[in-house]
This record gives structure tokens, C-alpha cells and sequence, in this order.
């Protein structure tokens, strides 16, 4: 097995991050029917305010290109960028398995 995973992060103007919370939360519930995306996780740490973490698995990286033309993806997007003040690929995995993953 070989799987395309993403760890990035997010950071927001001051106090926005739980509006970046809610609009993940909302692409997370969008991507629901993708069979593509196994995991897509939003994680915040009580040690950074303006920070949001999101640790995603697909079952390739095309299909994860493939997700950020879609419209809904688009429109979240363009929600996100009035807040968003930077964004950082931790890392790109190639995950092996585990629970939750197929």
C-alpha cells in the first residue's frame, strides 16, 4: 500500500482561527463521498492561537490535485484566503497503513 498524505499548517490573522477551523470542518464534510480521501483530520495546539494543522490521506496525489478544482473546494478556498496569513507543507508521507486507512 501506498498512499499520498499531507501534513501542513495553517496560520490565520489573530482570532481567526476557529473560523479556519469551521471552514475545514466544512471541506472535511464535502469530501465525505470522495473514496479518494481517507483521512482529512483538523488539529489545533493550545500552543499556537493562530495556527491550524491538517493531516490529510488520499489514494494518490492526483487525486488530491484533482480535489482542489472541484467547486466546492473552490468556494472554501476563497472563503479562507481573507484570514489566511501563511501556509506551510510540513511534510508529504507516503503512508503504509494503520487504523483508519485502508
Amino acid at each position: 500500500m501506498n498512499k499520498f498524505s499531507l501534513f501542513g499548517k495553517f496560520t490565520v490573522q489573530d482570532g481567526e482561527r476557529d473560523t479556519l477551523v469551521e471552514i475545514l470542518l466544512e471541506a472535511a464534510e464535502s469530501m465525505a463521498d470522495l473514496i479518494e480521501c481517507e483521512v482529512y483530520l483538523i488539529n489545533i495546539s493550545p500552543d499556537e492561537p493562530n495556527s491550524v494543522f491538517v493531516y490529510e490521506v488520499w489514494s494518490n496525489e492526483e487525486a488530491h490535485q484533482a480535489s482542489l478544482t472541484l467547486e466546492a473546494t473552490q468556494k472554501l478556498i476563497q472563503r479562507a484566503k481573507p484570514i489566511i496569513t501563511g501556509m506551510e507543507r510540513i511534510s508529504t508521507l507516503k503512508t503504509k497503513g494503520g487504523k483508519g486507512v485502508s
